[in-house]
Parts: C-alpha cells; sequence; structure tokens
C-alpha cells in the first residue's frame, strides 16, 4: 500500500496580512503585512508545498497589530498571484451576512477555479465588537449564530429557492445564481469548547484546533470525530503550530528563548485577559487558551504548544506524530516568512512524505 495524495497531510501558512507577525514580541521579524510580501510568499509556499494559506480578520489595532488588511479581498489577491494554492478567507458573522459571504465567495469562487475556502471565525475579541457597534453575544450564542451562518452558506450555495428560519439569520425562497463550482467551498472553524467541537461534529468540513501535544490533540480528534458519526458527519482536523526550524537545536532552542525573552508583557496579558475570559464564558469554563502559559501565549494561537522546534529531522517526525494523532493538516506560522516558508518546504516536507510513505509501507501487524 502507498501513501495516496488525499492520505497525505496537508500544510497552510498564516497570511500574514496584519501586520506585527504571529508572535506578540519585539524580536526583529523579516515578515511583512503588504500585498507585495503576501503575493511573493504566497508563490513560495506554492512552489514549495504548502497547500493553503489562511487570511485573518481583524477589524482594531491591538496587541501589535496596528494594520489589518481585510480577509476576503486580500485572499482573491494572492489566489489571483498564483495557480494552485488554496486561500482560506477568515469570515466574522455579525459584520458578515451570510448573503454576502455566499455572494462574495461564488464569484471568487469561479473567478480562481474554485480555489477559495472560508473560516468561519466566532469571536473573541470583545472590544472589537464593541468598537465596530456590533453586540457581543454569549459564548455559546456566538457558535450558535456561526452554525447558523454556516447551515445558510450551504443552502444558499446548493439550493434553489433557499429557505430558512433561524434564531439570527432568515432566508424566504433565495436564489444565488452563479452556484459555485463543484466540489463545494470548504468550510473550516476554530475553537477548543464543548460547543466549538459540537458545532464542527455537525456542520463543518475541517476542524482547527490550538496547538497543543500529540496526546492532547488525540483527545480532541477522538471526541469531535465521534460526535460527527452519530451525526452522520465527517470532518478533518487542522493543528496549528509556530515553526522554528534550523539546522541544530539548539539554535532553534536560542530562537524561541529570544522570542519569548523580547515578549511584549503589557500586549501578552492584555491578549490573555481577553481570550481567557472568552473562553470561561462558556459553561463548561473551557475553550481556547484555557490552560495557556504566559510563554504559550506569545504566539497567538499556542503554536508553541505543538514543538514543531528543532532540526528538520526533529520537526518531521513531530508532524507525523501529530497526524498520528488524528491531524489532516498543519496550519504553520514563522518569524521570518518568506525564508522559513521556503525552507520548511524544501528540508521538512520531503522528509515528512518520506515517514509517511514508510508508515504506509510497513505491514500491519495482526492482533
Amino acid at each position: 500500500m502507498t501513501e495516496t495524495t488525499q492520505d497525505a497531510l496537508k500544510f497552510a501558512y498564516w497570511v500574514p496580512n496584519v501586520s506585527g507577525g504571529l508572535v506578540i514580541s519585539n524580536i526583529e521579524q523579516r515578515t511583512d503585512w503588504t500585498i507585495d510580501y503576501n503575493r511573493k510568499l504566497a508563490q513560495i509556499a506554492e512552489a514549495n508545498g504548502f497547500d493553503y494559506a489562511l487570511s485573518q480578520i481583524r477589524f482594531t489595532a491591538g496587541y501589535g497589530a496596528e494594520f489589518q488588511h481585510e480577509s476576503v479581498s486580500f485572499s482573491h489577491a494572492l489566489l489571483e498571484s498564483t495557480s494552485k494554492l488554496k486561500v482560506i478567507a477568515a469570515l466574522l458573522p455579525g459584520p458578515w451576512n451570510p448573503a454576502l459571504a455566499a455572494k462574495q465567495i461564488a464569484t471568487i469562487n469561479h473567478l480562481t477555479n474554485g480555489r477559495i475556502a472560508v473560516n468561519i471565525v466566532s469571536g473573541w475579541f470583545r472590544g472589537e465588537f464593541q468598537a465596530i457597534g456590533e453586540p457581543w453575544l454569549d459564548h455559546d450564542e456566538r457558535y450558535r449564530r456561526s452554525e447558523e451562518f454556516i447551515r445558510a452558506l450551504r443552502g444558499i450555495w446548493t439550493e434553489d429557492s433557499f429557505t430558512f428560519r433561524g434564531d439570527f439569520y432568515r432566508f424566504s425562497n433565495y436564489s444565488l445564481k452563479p452556484k459555485p463550482i463543484d466540489p463545494q467551498p470548504e468550510i473550516f472553524q476554530g475553537g477548543s469548547s464543548r460547543a466549538a467541537r459540537d458545532m464542527a461534529a455537525r456542520v463543518s468540513d475541517w476542524y482547527f484546533t490550538n496547538g497543543n501535544t500529540p496526546e492532547e490533540i488525540a483527545k480532541q480528534v477522538n471526541d469531535i470525530r465521534a460526535k460527527a458519526r452519530e451525526n452522520g458527519h465527517s470532518v478533518k482536523i487542522g493543528v496549528n503550530a509556530f515553526a522554528i526550524v534550523r539546522e541544530t537545536e539548539e539554535e532553534a532552542r536560542a530562537v524561541l528563548a529570544e522570542i519569548i525573552d523580547k515578549a511584549n508583557p503589557e500586549a501578552v496579558n492584555a491578549f490573555g485577559h481577553e481570550v481567557k475570559n472568552a473562553g470561561k464564558a462558556s459553561p463548561e469554563g473551557e475553550g481556547n487558551w484555557a490552560k495557556s502559559s504566559f510563554e504559550d501565549l506569545v504566539q497567538y494561537n499556542d503554536g508553541f504548544r505543538s514543538n514543531l522546534i528543532g532540526t528538520p529531522r526533529q520537526v518531521a517526525e513531530r508532524v507525523v506524530a501529530l497526524k498520528r494523532a488524528g491531524a489532516d493538516l498543519i496550519l504553520l506560522g514563522f518569524l521570518h516568512f518568506q525564508e522559513e516558508v521556503a525552507y520548511f518546504g524544501e528540508h521538512v516536507i520531503p522528509l515528512v512524505r518520506a515517514l509517511e510513505q514508510a508508515e504506509a509501507e510497513t505491514p500491519i501487524a495482526a492482533e
């Protein structure tokens, strides 16, 4: 048996369309939020084995992110600069209505031969909602709204005379034409709370989780997939990770130490306060960042906890361990995006493919 393209682990990178990079640190970052930098980065990623890019959505400055480009239009620009890469545009229910989002994404789908996807973000930054005059819903209400948003997108994209009666969105005999070309745009979402996992098990194609050890990732994967089976649904898993790959482990660990040593304590603690409050608002009192330390929070989505820090061989082996735990995709952040995406593609991805192939060819022992 050989590893098929369908079974092979997918790789994605965070699009730095927001200033400040992917760490809340004053360390030098040769990363830029501008379109010229990001067009070149997308081309580098595409040429080096990356499957997806994920654009971010932010409306207000904070935690080092002074400038923010809007995600859908920015994603379209990256798609126009590439030919194979898929770009996932983050959408935030509240500012976006599903009718507008469905039409935007359907149009870009046709313009780019189906390479656009969406990431439905339920929201964690209360101050941002207040700043733009959007109501701030309770934790589980935000996920209920996101689920309705996803159900509305799917209905608009697949049905004629779509009718929907929800608590947040309503449609009456609405027909969108042209509809997206098949296969339909993939729908991603994130979160670690009970509400987030249950939503993924009902409606999402992909579930993003914060960085963590293979053991903890496996617990989430088993939980989500068991629930999805009960619902007659299937969902794939993406794991966040911040990669620091160098010729020696000592070099890589030194970079990590410098990132944390040069962290902006005020910004990290303010970010931690905001996201932990958002998670504590869930009925079970947990969500993304519930158990994150100061060091974890220096990277927005607990990317250090995935431990992709070391030599190419070490990182490749840890990537495959995450795959064994149930990951279908690794979502990567880097310090210096252009050069490190190229290095990862040249030195790590081929090792991952070799390890995948070796595992696929290893006979399974009879019980």
